[in-house]
């Protein structure tokens, strides 16, 4: 049986400003906005080319805000990407690898600033944070390694 990722439930603390971080300044697509009722809202954003999307409103999560970390998005070329969320006021962090050459440390004191060295699929990395503080990474990935 397939099993995709469809969702996944950011905290946050206001959810017109985070429509606005994710919508307005990040670009992704809007594509749902209920308020169902007093205290439970649900509003529902893409990121260009994903199939997974993020949910956040009012009484969805008892997850405090800021505290998701580690979401990741991958793309073709994470230098482009700085630059576009550069050029729409989010500041982030890199690129940089991991010194063990794998999957990058929680926190920031393993990291090694740069490229990797090859430029190899899944070895470069750069991390911007939403208004609350949520994590969120970018990982260059130019060739899949089999079966993904």
């Amino acid at each position: 049986m397939d099993m995709k990722l469809e969702v996944v439930i950011v905290p946050v603390s206001d959810v017109d400003r985070a429509k606005h971080f994710y919508g307005e300044q990040l670009g992704w697509r809007l594509d749902a906005d209920f308020p169902i009722s007093d205290g439970y809202r649900i509003v529902q954003l893409t990121p260009p080319g994903s199939e997974c999307s993020i949910i956040f409103g009012e009484g969805l999560t008892t997850q405090a805000p800021g505290t998701l970390h580690g979401l990741q998005l991958t793309v073709t070329d994470i230098v482009k990407a700085q630059e576009e969320l550069a050029g729409h006021g989010v500041a982030v962090t890199g690129p940089f690898r991991d010194e063990t050459g794998a999957f990058h440390h929680a926190g920031a004191a393993h990291r090694v600033p740069g490229l990797h060295p090859e430029r190899a699929s899944y070895g470069t990395f750069a991390a911007f944070t939403d208004p609350d503080g949520n994590e969120w990474f970018l990982q260059e990935v130019t060739e899949r390694a089999p079966g993904r």
